[in-house]
C-alpha cells in the first residue's frame, strides 16, 4: 500500500481519479459502483414521500370502504358441463374416427369457448326465458333505456322493435356471464352474476342448455344444406353419365368399334375393356409361331434324309423285314460260294432274289424322302400364309387404336362421372343416416345450484385492492414529485451535476447548541468536519490551503456553521487559524461567537489602522469580524487592501477561514475567491437546487476561483436513494483518534 493510499484509509477517504472523496463518501462511491439495488431506491423514496404515500393509501382506503358498503350485494351461480373432442358416429359407414394432433384440439375448445361467449346464443337465452319484454330484466341490471321503453310494467307503442330490445338484452346477459375452462380437462364452468340469487341460477342452467341444443341444432343445419347440395350434385352428376355413355355407344356404332369386357376393373374402379380385333391377332399370331416351329422341324429332318436312311425308315417295318429277308438270302449265297462257281444256278438264283430285294429297300426309302419334302413344303406355304394374315390384323389392330383415341376419351369421361356420382351417393347416404341419429358431444355435469351468499362486494379484496391501488398511486405521485424535485439531496449527485469533488457530508442536528455540538470532538458534526479537514488535505500539495474560502449559493445553507467548524478543527491540531467573517453585508460569525461586531473586516478594508481581531475561546483561533456594514461592500473587495491583508496575515497564521458571501446575485463571493488559494462550496441537502448550485459554481469559475470541491450540510442518510446507512460515531472514531493524536503532537 502506497502513501497515499495509507493517508486515504486514515483519513476515511476514497480516490476518484485525480480527486480524492471523503470516508463517508468512499461507501457511497463503492455501493454506486457495485450497483444499488431498486429496493433500498424504493425505500428510501418512500421513506421521504411517506406523507404522500401514506395520504393516498388513506384516501384510497376510505373510497375502498364506501363502495363496499355502498355496494349492491350479488349473487353468482355457476353450472359445469362436459365437451367432449370426438363422438363416436354409429351411424357412420366405415366406422372409422379421426386421429386430431393436439394443435387441432386447442383450435376446436377456443371455438368452442368462443360459441358459449356468442351474441346469439345469449340472445337464444333472452328469448327462451320470456326477458325481451320484461321491464324488471332490465331494472334489475339499471338499464338505462328501459324507461323509455316500458311504462307501468307494459311496452310503450312503438318505443323500440324487438330486434333492438333482443339485442340489449344479449349484450346485459353477455356482460355479466363467465366462461372458465378447467385447465388441462374438458370441463367448463358458467358463472352468471347478478342481484337476484334465482335469477342467476336460471340464467347458468338455461346457458348451458341452450348452448347443446344450439350446437344440435347447427349440426342439423350443417348436415341439411349438406344433403341439399349433394342431391343437386347427383342430379348433375345423372345427366352428365348419361350424356357421356350416349356419346361413348354413338362413336363406337360409328367407328365399328367392338371391345369386350375382361371381367375385372382397374385400382381405381373404372372399367377394362379389351378389343376383338386384339383378340383375333393374338390367335392369328399364336397360330404363326406354332407353323413356324413345325416348318422348321420338316427342314431339319428333311436336311437329315439327305445321303442317309431317314429315321422313318429304319423304323418301317417293311423295310426290316426285306433287310432280314435280304441278310438271308446273303447267308445261303455265300455258303454256296464256298462250295460252288458264281455261275452256279442256285447261286445266280439266290444273287437275283438280293438284287430284287436290295431294289425294293431303295424304292421304299425313295418314298419316304418324298414324304419328307412334300411335308416340309406343305409347312412352309402355311407359314406363308399366316405370315400374311399378321400382318393384315397388324394393320387392323393399328387402324383400331388410331379410331380408339377418342373412344378412350369418351369412355374415361364415363368412368370419372360414375366414380364421382357413387363417391357422392355414398356420403349422401352416411349423411342422411348421421343427420337423424342426432348423437351429441356436450353434456351438463352439474347445474347451478341457488347461491346462498352474495359472491361480492368482498370486502378483504375490496380493501386489499384499495390498500394496493393507493401504495400505487403514492409511489406514483411520490415518483412523479421526485422527478419534479431538482434539489441536490444526494451526495453521488454533486459530481455529476457541479463537475467538482464532493469533500465531505454533514449530518442534520437539531434540539443542540452548534456551537456546544462543535466543541465536543466526539460529536457526529465534529466528526464530519474533521472528515473535511482530512479531504483539505489533499487538495493541494501543500495540503490544507493557507488561504480559503467558504460559500453557497444562497443563505442559511450552513457556510457560515462551516467555517467557524473548520476553523475550530485547524485550530485543534495545533496551527494558528484566524477566521474571518467576510459577509460584510449580513454578517453572522459574531453572533455564533457571542461578541460585538463594532470593528472588523470593514475597517480595514476602509483603512483605518490598528489591531480588529481578537483571540477566540479556543487555543491557537482568531476572529476577525465583519465590521460596521459599509455602504458597499464590493467596492471594498474590489481594492487591492483585501488582497493586502491576506499577504499580512500569513505571517502571523498558519490558515485563514473566510465566512464569504453567498454567490448569487452579489460580486462579494467572486471576488474573495479569485485572491485566495481555494473555496470550499457549501450546499444544503434540504434546499440547495441544482440550477442555482450549477449557476453558483459557473460564476465561481468564471472569476478564475480555485473550487476546491463542495461540502453536504444537514444530510440525512435515511432519505438518500442509496441508504447509506453509516453513523458518523462510529465511522469517523477512527478519524478522532487521529485527530487527537494530531493534536498531541502539534502541542
Amino acid at each position: 500500500m502506497n502513501l497515499l493510499q495509507e493517508v486515504a484509509v486514515a483519513g476515511g477517504g476514497h480516490q476518484d481519479g485525480d480527486r480524492w472523496l471523503p470516508g463517508a463518501m468512499a461507501h457511497v462511491h463503492s455501493a454506486a459502483g457495485s450497483g444499488v439495488s431498486l429496493v433500498n431506491q424504493l425505500i428510501s423514496l418512500l421513506r421521504r414521500r411517506k406523507w404522500v404515500v401514506g395520504g393516498f393509501i388513506l384516501f384510497s382506503l376510505l373510497i375502498g370502504l364506501l363502495a363496499t358498503i355502498l355496494a349492491t350485494p350479488q349473487y353468482t351461480a355457476s353450472s359445469t358441463i362436459d365437451i367432449q373432442r370426438e363422438v363416436r358416429n354409429f351411424a357412420s359407414v366405415d366406422d372409422k374416427q379421426s386421429d386430431s394432433g393436439q394443435w387441432m384440439d386447442n383450435e376446436f375448445y377456443q371455438t368452442q369457448y368462443g360459441l358459449l361467449k356468442s351474441q346469439s346464443l345469449a340472445e337464444r337465452v333472452a328469448t327462451q326465458l320470456s326477458l325481451v319484454d320484461d321491464p324488471r330484466f332490465y331494472e334489475r341490471f339499471s338499464f338505462s333505456k328501459a324507461d323509455s321503453w316500458f311504462e307501468g310494467g307494459r311496452l310503450k307503442p312503438g318505443a323500440s322493435t324487438r330486434e333492438e330490445r333482443l339485442r340489449e338484452a344479449g349484450n346485459i346477459l353477455l356482460s355479466h356471464v363467465d366462461i372458465v375452462p378447467a385447465r388441462l380437462s374438458r370441463l367448463v364452468t358458467i358463472s352468471f352474476t347478478s342481484p337476484d340469487a334465482a335469477f342467476s341460477q336460471k340464467i347458468a342452467n338455461a346457458w348451458a342448455a341452450q348452448f347443446i341444443q344450439q350446437t344440435l341444432a347447427r349440426r342439423f343445419d350443417t348436415t341439411a344444406y349438406a344433403r341439399n347440395f349433394l342431391e343437386g350434385r347427383l342430379e348433375s352428376l345423372r345427366k352428365r353419365i348419361d350424356q357421356s355413355e350416349r356419346a361413348l355407344v354413338d362413336y363406337a356404332s360409328r367407328e365399328a368399334i367392338v371391345n369386350l369386357p375382361t371381367g375385372s376393373g382397374s385400382k381405381d374402379g373404372t372399367t377394362v375393356e379389351r378389343p376383338l380385333v386384339a383378340d383375333d391377332l393374338a390367335a392369328i399370331n399364336q397360330e404363326l409361331a406354332q407353323a413356324t416351329a413345325d416348318r422348321i422341324r420338316a427342314q431339319t429332318r428333311l436336311a437329315n434324309s439327305q445321303g442317309a436312311q431317314t429315321s422313318e425308315a429304319l423304323q418301317s417295318s417293311g423295310i426290316a423285314q426285306l433287310r432280314v429277308r435280304r441278310a438271308d438270302l446273303m447267308g445261303e449265297y455265300q455258303k454256296l460260294l464256298v462250295q460252288f462257281d458264281p455261275e452256279y444256278p442256285p447261286a445266280v438264283a439266290l444273287r437275283r432274289q438280293i438284287q430284287q430285294i436290295d431294289s425294293a429297300i431303295s424304292k421304299e426309302e425313295g418314298r419316304f424322302n418324298g414324304a419328307l419334302r412334300d411335308s416340309y413344303n406343305a409347312s412352309v406355304a402355311r407359314e406363308n400364309a399366316l405370315r400374311a394374315q399378321v400382318k393384315q390384323y397388324e394393320a387392323r389392330v393399328l387402324d383400331f387404336r388410331r379410331r380408339s383415341i377418342q373412344y378412350n376419351i369418351y369412355h374415361r369421361d364415363v368412368d370419372t362421372n360414375q366414380q364421382l356420382y357413387d363417391g357422392l351417393l355414398q356420403r349422401y347416404k352416411q349423411i342422411g343416416i348421421a343427420g337423424g341419429v342426432g348423437v351429441n358431444n356436450i353434456a351438463i355435469v352439474d347445474n347451478a345450484d341457488l347461491p346462498l351468499k352474495p359472491s361480492r362486494p368482498r370486502p378483504l379484496i375490496n380493501m386489499s385492492i384499495a390498500l394496493l391501488a393507493g401504495l400505487l398511486l403514492g409511489i406514483g405521485a411520490a415518483v412523479v414529485i421526485e422527478q419534479m424535485d431538482d434539489r441536490l439531496r444526494d451526495p453521488t449527485d454533486i459530481p455529476r451535476a457541479l463537475h467538482i469533488p464532493l469533500l465531505s457530508t454533514t449530518p442534520k442536528v437539531s434540539g443542540e447548541k452548534i456551537q456546544d455540538t462543535l466543541l465536543d470532538v466526539k460529536s457526529a458534526l465534529s466528526e464530519a468536519y474533521l472528515s473535511l479537514q482530512t479531504a483539505l488535505s489533499f487538495s493541494t500539495s501543500q495540503g490544507v490551503p493557507r488561504t480559503m474560502a467558504i460559500t453557497s449559493s444562497q443563505p442559511a445553507e450552513g457556510k457560515s456553521t462551516t467555517s467557524l467548524a473548520l476553523a475550530y478543527t485547524l485550530a485543534r491540531t495545533g496551527a494558528r487559524v484566524l477566521l474571518v467573517d467576510g459577509d460584510m453585508r449580513s454578517p453572522s460569525v459574531h453572533h455564533m461567537l457571542g461578541v460585538k461586531n463594532e470593528r472588523g473586516l470593514s475597517n480595514y478594508l476602509s483603512g483605518q489602522t490598528g489591531t480588529f481581531w481578537f483571540a477566540a475561546q479556543v487555543p491557537g483561533l482568531s476572529v476577525l469580524t465583519a465590521g460596521p456594514q459599509p455602504p458597499n461592500a464590493a467596492e471594498l473587495l474590489t481594492g487591492g487592501a483585501f488582497r493586502k491583508l491576506l499577504d499580512d496575515m500569513r505571517a502571523d497564521f498558519d490558515h485563514i477561514v473566510i465566512d464569504a458571501p453567498p454567490v448569487m446575485g452579489l460580486a462579494d463571493a467572486p471576488l474573495i475567491g479569485s485572491v485566495v488559494e481555494g473555496i470550499v462550496f457549501v450546499l444544503d441537502s434540504q434546499a440547495t437546487r441544482r440550477p442555482v448550485a450549477q449557476a453558483a459554481v459557473g460564476r465561481l469559475k468564471g472569476a478564475h476561483a480555485h473550487v476546491l470541491g463542495a461540502l453536504m450540510t444537514k444530510f440525512d442518510a435515511r432519505n438518500s436513494s442509496y441508504g447509506y446507512g453509516y453513523n458518523y460515531h462510529y465511522g469517523y472514531g477512527d478519524q478522532a483518534e487521529d485527530g487527537a493524536e494530531l493534536r498531541g503532537r502539534a502541542q
